[in-house]
């Protein structure tokens, strides 16, 4: 689609035009539900979320300046939503102590074999806290300052998350070279929620 067709959609949406919302959500569905279904336990999850964030840049894309992209201005409203999503349903569940994050260079850990599809099921996989923090780092480049920010959680805790998702990834990965049997599919729900700066 050339800039053109797209501000006459957009222009189109703020003028509430239903065919040109209807064109806009068919041309970045797909972008769209890539972002939600890494913050998302699964795909109707990915659905439920990522409808609400279309819901959302069709009530807001009066406010869109069309010197950004457009892309990125509604990959951002994806990620907003995909954290609510996370702050309604994170139950908090604190056992551990807060452990001191170390880092792991993707690259000690990274099987190439692998394809997107089944690092995405991975990433599925870990509990709430983890998933998005990890998401948000290592995928969508925020620094733990901004991520602690963004989900009412210290520092500490968004780099201990991110350890412990990394840690999980990696189980998994060498899990999947071994017998399906063997493969435990399951994640604990023991979650480093650390100390929240509000209520979730």
């Amino acid at each position: 689609m050339g800039d053109e067709e797209l501000y006459q959609l957009i222009r189109g949406g703020i003028d509430q035009n239903r065919r040109s919302q209807k064109l806009l959500y068919k041309e970045f569905y797909g972008f769209a539900m890539a972002i939600c279904l890494r913050y998302t336990g699964g795909r109707d999850e990915a659905a439920e979320v990522m409808n609400q964030g279309f819901l959302k840049v069709f009530n807001n894309i009066h406010k869109f300046n069309e010197e950004r992209r457009f892309k990125a201005w509604l990959g951002k409203i994806m990620i907003n939503v995909s954290i609510d999503f996370y702050r309604r349903n994170l139950k908090i569940a604190c056992s551990e102590e807060l452990e001191k994050a170390e880092h792991i260079a993707d690259g000690d850990w990274v099987d190439k074999n692998l394809n997107y599809n089944d690092l995405l099921a991975m990433v599925q996989r870990l509990p709430l806290a983890y998933r998005t923090v990890f998401n948000l780092f290592a995928i969508d480049g925020y620094s733990h300052e901004e991520i602690g920010e963004m989900l009412n959680i210290n520092m500490g805790t968004s780099k201990s998350n991110l350890f412990k998702a990394r840690l999980k990834l990696k189980k998994m990965i060498l899990m999947a070279g071994q017998p399906a049997g063997n493969y435990n599919r399951g994640t604990d729900n023991q979650l480093d929620c650390g100390d929240q700066r509000s209520s979730i």
